[in-house]
């Protein structure tokens, strides 16, 4: 089969799934593809490179997902429930992949355009709800780094050993509040998103931005 980048992506972004960044490697995704590293540096010039066109195919399939959300929502949806919309087709998007949310956590340090793009429009939403500009990229950065956080819990590994019904018990009497707060991961990550969402209302409504760089170094 004809070398391409699309299969050089899909490649390296097995070898990412089973190794992580660290664990990547172009003679790896070479042996993957039955062919040596040379061979991939016409299309692929770096490992760096193909770090950012993994993060890049990952966060376009995120953000073409968001624009059909945002899509259906009713044209009265409030700013809330776009960035509901948003978050909720990331998290589903980043979740198809194993390793997805530890390479999302990572895009911006190889400059992902799809990413940015995410952020970017995240930001606007932001912005047409009146959050003031001293507030918006921290807002967007607390809600896009709650996503990967709970995605990353989400893929990883079961517990090496498997709970017990007397080991449910056991947990139950210790930490009573704990686990009567356990939920369906769906309900939970729903009702995550629109608690951060509540915050960001009440902080804008009650007390004005920071003051940027600038602003403070003037008084």
């Amino acid at each position: 089969m004809k070398l391409t980048a699309d299969r050089i992506i899909d490649a390296g972004m097995a070898v990412f799934a089973e190794s992580g960044y660290h664990g990547l490697s172009m003679r790896l995704v070479a042996e993957r593809l039955d062919t040596f590293a040379g061979s991939l540096y016409y299309h692929v010039p770096s490992k760096g490179a193909l770090l950012q066109l993994m993060a890049d195919r990952l966060a376009q399939q995120a953000y073409d997902a968001g624009t059909a959300a945002l899509a259906a929502l009713p044209e009265q949806a409030d700013w809330k429930a776009r960035v509901e919309a948003q978050v909720g087709a990331l998290r589903t998007s980043i979740r198809r992949h194993p390793g997805g949310a530890v390479m999302f956590a990572d895009s911006p340090k190889v400059l992902s355009a799809g990413a940015l793009s995410l952020m970017e429009r995240l930001l606007q939403t932001l912005a047409a709800a009146g959050v003031p500009e001293g507030h918006r990229g921290i807002a967007a950065d607390a809600l896009l780094s709650h996503v990967t956080g709970f995605v990353l819990q989400e893929q990883g590994n079961p517990p090496a050993l498997p709970v017990t019904e007397q080991d449910a018990a056991d947990l139950l009497e210790r930490f009573p509040m704990t686990v009567a707060a356990a939920r369906d991961e769906d309900e939970k990550f729903t009702l995550s998103v629109r608690l951060i969402c509540a915050g960001i209302e009440t902080a804008t409504n009650s007390r004005p931005a920071p003051a940027t760089t600038a602003a403070a170094g003037a008084e």
